[in-house]
């Protein structure tokens, strides 16, 4: 089964995203659990805890296929231990909230190591960040996301990934986000029916499938290889639509939350429905 939805506002309380995502037809869906542009944030309340649950559960919003995203302030690669530290507890933070909300996934970019650490440290670092969250919190998964490649993130070649899982001890735990706007940017031609087979085959041969986390669906506004993180609204941009009903009839990538971050918000529905579309034509 494929699961389709958005990276939806929480604004107002974390129980308004199920009720967001249902709006425009979702199947799944993306949030902050807190606040993104700020490190700190108030406990969740119970009864908000519950308001959510109750909301995903009249909407049949299965808990499981939810992807919640962390804070783009964390950078878990950071160079300075002082402030690696902080990072680290950070995500742990955030993992906590997903745990306690009854979410199994996080999703979120590796890090960067601003021109100031070798790659192999910074992967390191990384790692150390998700074992100390894994070490807290009992049964959420820890689910990477490709990057672009813009500046000194991490992450843009899969098997920077795989050495991060590497230095998890491969755990269960650890998954793989793929975003498409990100892995275009980066070189992987998703766009000719040749450069989707290799960079699918080159998954399936570092990972395989069963450590696919999640999907981001973006339309990239740069050409392939730009290293640019521009989302585009599907179909309006470099990749173009064949590259997502292609995605939405790959019956290797069923059973993982498939989330629209395009930049459109009122187009989301409309997406949503020609993806299922396309998935039921297959």
């Amino acid at each position: 089964m494929k699961y389709f939805g958005a990276h939806v506002s929480a604004s107002g309380g974390v129980f308004n995203a199920p009720l967001n995502a249902a709006a425009i037809g979702a199947d799944t869906f993306a949030l902050f659990t807190k606040n993104q542009r700020q490190w700190n944030a108030p406990p969740l309340k119970p009864e908000d805890i519950a308001r959510f649950q109750a909301n995903c559960q009249q909407h049949n919003f299965d808990l499981s296929m939810i992807l919640p995203h962390d804070s783009y302030l964390i950078n878990l690669g950071q160079p300075d231990a002082g402030k690696a530290a902080a990072a680290h507890k950070a995500f742990t933070e955030e993992m906590l909230r997903c745990e306690a909300l009854g979410l199994k996934r996080l999703n979120f970019h590796p890090g960067s190591h601003l021109k100031q650490i070798e790659m192999d440290e910074c992967l390191q670092r990384i790692a150390e960040g998700i074992n100390q969250a894994l070490a807290a919190t009992n049964g959420v998964m820890a689910v990477i996301e490709n990057t672009a490649g813009q500046g000194s993130n991490v992450g843009f070649e899969l098997e920077q990934i795989a050495r991060i899982i590497e230095y998890c001890h491969d755990s269960e735990l650890v998954k793989v986000c793929i975003d498409t706007c990100h892995s275009y940017a980066a070189g992987y031609d998703l766009k000719t029916l040749e450069g989707y087979a290799a960079f699918w085959q080159k998954f399936e041969s570092l990972f395989g499938f069963d450590r696919l986390g999640g999907i981001h669906l973006n339309d990239a506004k740069a050409p392939l290889g730009s290293k640019l993180d521009r989302h585009e609204s599907l179909g309006g941009g470099t990749l173009g639509w064949e590259v997502f009903e292609r995605i939405a009839q790959d019956k290797n990538l069923d059973n993982v939350p498939i989330i629209l971050e395009t930049p459109v918000p009122e187009l989301w529905a409309d997406e949503i429905r020609r993806l299922k579309n396309a998935a039921a034509a297959n």
